[in-house]
């Protein structure tokens, strides 16, 4: 593979990094990636969600493909996008979640052009919206309402998973829980219940929880809001919870202790609320599957031994409904979720040849 399409990836990766795609809030984002489809020549349409859809037209003997990456990312628009390269890595927050997935699906479309490639079928290039947080996965529900079970498979690209191939959903379930009391001044009305007190007795009795190693089960506590002033007496407050689990039934057994401990928090001048705020499906195709083995049959060509893996990512969505699907990563990183995330450039090449090869191997 040549240098100078390795390096047009990169530089196509950290120009749509550079562009803030808070969950919710990827239009601009999605304009630019539609731009250059755009003057790649396809033809391409973006929905009312923000995702954008380019068609590389095939020969109509085979089945579509479906090749997706998420435009959002974690961080709020004020976070310094800044990058700062280095001989073997790249630094930059969401460069590898996902701004990197979207430009792969550029450099598979460069690849198949310099080489010529004639598809069975088309293959739908898919830059989609509202993968991360509270997004549920909204852009992919979309993607797979729209083409439903036509495809011969949906190829989720991930910037930072390589090696890895993700053929089976972690179910998730987030909710919020929140507390109402009648506040006060916190000398005038000492005594009076806080709803910052309550949320917190809530929360401990939460991640007191005893959690089973197998299957493996986690919860997390991402966000606390509430209270309006150091001296006042706070008359709300809320957090945000996190459950998952390999297995549905112990996933929705810890949801049952959650509502149990909420409800159980309820009292005279206290009221206590649970809200689901959002739901990832859990399903999975076996690792013999076609799709699977093919997947690790590349890797094992390009000399990576794979990993057969559960996760929580667009896949989700495809899965449940038994259809068939695996998440791939193009190179290796890490501190994905934090400012200081990073990629490493050497097994780029070797990412982004897995992608070519597994997607020309989708029509055999």
């Amino acid at each position: 593979m040549k240098n100078e399409l390795i390096e047009r990836l990169i530089d196509l990766a950290i120009a749509i990094q550079q562009i803030p795609a808070p969950t919710f809030h990827e239009a601009q984002r999605a304009d630019f990636v539609r731009g250059r489809f755009v003057a790649e020549g396809l033809p391409v349409e973006v929905d009312e969600l923000s995702n954008v859809y380019a068609r590389v037209q095939g020969s109509g003997k085979g089945a579509p493909v479906v090749a997706c990456a998420h435009l959002d990312t974690v961080f709020p628009q004020s976070v310094d996008l800044a990058a700062q390269r280095e001989p073997e890595r790249i630094h930059g927050p969401g460069l590898g979640d996902n701004a990197l997935g979207v430009a792969g699906l550029f450099g598979l479309l460069w690849r198949l052009q310099a080489d010529g490639v004639n598809l069975p079928g088309d293959l739908w290039l898919v830059a989609n919206a509202c993968e991360e947080g509270l997004g549920d996965l909204r852009g992919i529900r979309r993607v797979v309402e729209r083409f439903r079970e036509r495809p011969a498979a949906y190829l989720i690209v991930e910037g930072m998973a390589l090696g890895q191939v993700y053929h089976r959903a972690l179910g998730v379930r987030r909710q919020r829980i929140s507390v109402h009391t009648s506040g006060g001044h916190s000398w005038i009305d000492y005594g009076q219940p806080s709803a910052i007190h309550e949320l917190t007795a809530i929360s401990g009795r939460i991640t007191a929880l005893e959690l089973p190693r197998q299957p493996r089960t986690t919860l997390n506590i991402g966000v606390i809001s509430g209270g309006s002033s150091v001296n006042t007496i706070a008359p709300e407050a809320s957090l945000d919870l996190d459950l998952r689990s390999e297995d549905p039934a112990t996933l929705e057994g810890l949801a049952g202790k959650v509502q149990a401990i909420v409800q159980a928090a309820e009292k005279p001048g206290v009221l206590c609320g649970l809200e689901l705020i959002g739901q990832r499906p859990a399903g999975e195709i076996p690792a013999d599957h076609p799709l699977v083995q093919k997947a690790v049959r590349v890797l094992r060509e390009l000399d990576i031994e794979p990993r057969l893996n559960i996760g929580s990512t667009d896949a989700n969505i495809p899965l449940s409904l038994g259809l068939p699907a695996v998440t791939i990563g193009l190179t290796t990183g890490g501190k994905a979720h934090t400012v200081h995330e990073f990629i490493n450039l050497p097994p780029l090449r070797t990412g982004l040849e897995q992608l070519v090869r597994l997607t020309g191997m989708l029509w055999d």
